[in-house]
């Protein structure tokens, strides 16, 4: 299995750079903990809420998130693209950052429990040397540290602020199954 068969969004980013840097981000992050690729889509969303809300290691999975995530910020962009063409959205840049937004939850927590990374960084920030690892511009770089309120970075460009609403409704649509109060999400 290769990482475009995991991410198949990889072959809609035009720019050759992007797609390779994208594949490369999230191979480096399985490789570097020890996971072949073909381990990524068994990987838990995020342990910390899934404990908290009950919510089964199988029933939120990373990749089906980072897929969710891509989806919604695509459907947001172009939805903006087509009411107003004079909007400068970049959709490589908007596809790629959400793909790599949590390229570092591998590093965050090793199965269910959270990692020292997890503890001190968080996946933001040791996501934005990820992704420089992966030779992916500036603008991924800040997708990724200010897609999450763990930092105090908020999106500085519409792509990124289109990803972080998208990341934002889908970890709502997580939250949602396990509770009986939308508001609770």
């Amino acid at each position: 299995m290769d990482i475009e068969t995991v991410f198949p969004e990889i072959e809609s980013i035009d720019d050759d750079t992007l797609r390779t840097g994208v594949a490369s981000a999230w191979t480096t992050a399985a490789g570097i903990n020890g996971l072949d690729v073909e381990d990524l889509p068994e990987l838990p969303w995020l342990p910390s809420a899934q404990r908290e809300l009950e919510i089964d290691a199988d029933d939120a999975l990373l990749v089906e998130h980072v897929r969710d995530v891509t989806s919604c910020a695509v459907g947001l962009a172009e939805s903006l693209l087509a009411r107003n063409p004079d909007l400068d959205i970049d959709l490589d840049i908007v596809i790629s950052g959400a793909l790599v937004h949590d390229v570092s939850k591998p590093y965050e927590f090793d199965g269910m429990e959270t990692t020292e990374v997890g503890e001190l960084l968080g996946h933001p920030h040791y996501g934005v040397a990820v992704v420089s690892r992966a030779n992916l511009p500036v603008e991924i770089a800040h997708i990724v540290l200010s897609h999450s309120s763990r930092t105090a970075v908020e999106p500085a460009t519409l792509e990124a602020e289109i990803v972080r609403r998208a990341d934002e409704v889908a970890a709502a649509g997580i939250r949602s199954k396990a509770v009986d109060d939308p508001g609770e999400t």
